[in-house]
């Protein structure tokens, strides 16, 4: 082992305790940073609800643009709240990681230790990669279809914000998720539960299933924005079946 995990139950406890309370002050830190730079946070959080977000003007979309509006007392403020927190966990995510990996590292092998660097530091970085895929395509796509649908001209869109927030937040963290697939299938790959052959073998039933979940993430109704949420799925699935190891001899 690279180090030595002594002492009483009671020991380590106290020490995780700390590594919490230490990553609980730098978040509260960072969230109150962000809470004071109210108007660059909410710039960059409500810039997809306008034509002049930077993804519809690379392509080109017909000028629109979103009115939001508050219906409760204390919304905006607890709004402001959750988003300056949000900012601050997406911030310092990379520390609250240090301290639970510096927690349990005297208690790894080093080869132990060296797989865990690289699932927790990839799975972070994919995770992020997630988020941003969501915040400059998939999300602007997403509210500007249901923001503009009207079953009628007589029936006027009224979005409050608090459902705008709500469903950034969600997406950003399944698309997070999701985004996890190549890390998820090289721990399974190097357990012995999937090999590049299976999942080759079931590329098309991939497809399909990558098509489905396209359609759910954004309900739009156009094969060319189907298409393009698609694609980075897509090329995830593929990314994994080159992260697997192929089957060994025995298993051909």
């Amino acid at each position: 082992m690279s180090g030595q995990a002594t002492g009483t139950f009671w020991d380590h406890l106290d020490v995780l305790r700390w590594a919490i309370l230490r990553s609980l002050v730098v978040v509260v830190a960072f969230g109150v940073v962000a809470f004071c730079l109210k108007d660059l946070l909410f710039a960059v959080v409500l810039a997809p609800r306008s034509s002049d977000f930077v993804t519809f003007r690379l392509l080109g979309v017909e000028p629109f643009s979103i009115h939001l509006m508050n219906t409760g007392l204390t919304e905006q403020f607890m709004t402001h709240m959750r988003v300056a927190i949000y900012a601050g966990l997406l911030c310092t995510a990379p520390y609250i990681i240090y301290e639970l990996f510096r927690f349990i590292s005297p208690g790894l092998y080093d080869v132990e230790r060296k797989a865990a660097v690289w699932v927790v530091t990839s799975g972070y970085l994919m995770f992020m990669l997630g988020t941003l895929l969501n915040y400059l395509l998939i999300f602007p796509l997403t509210v500007r279809f249901l923001g503009t649908y009207q079953v009628s001209a007589d029936v006027d869109n009224m979005l409050t914000l608090q459902s705008y927030i709500d469903t950034l937040l969600s997406m950003s963290l399944v698309m997070g998720i999701i985004f996890e697939l190549p890390v998820i299938c090289a721990i399974l790959g190097r357990i012995g539960i999937i090999n590049r052959r299976l999942m080759s073998n079931y590329r098309r039933h991939a497809i399909v299933a990558i098509l489905i979940v396209a359609a759910i993430i954004t309900p739009t109704t156009d094969v060319f924005t189907l298409c393009i949420v698609s694609l980075p799925i897509w090329l995830l699935y593929e990314t994994s079946i080159l992260l697997v190891p192929s089957p060994k001899p025995s298993e051909s």
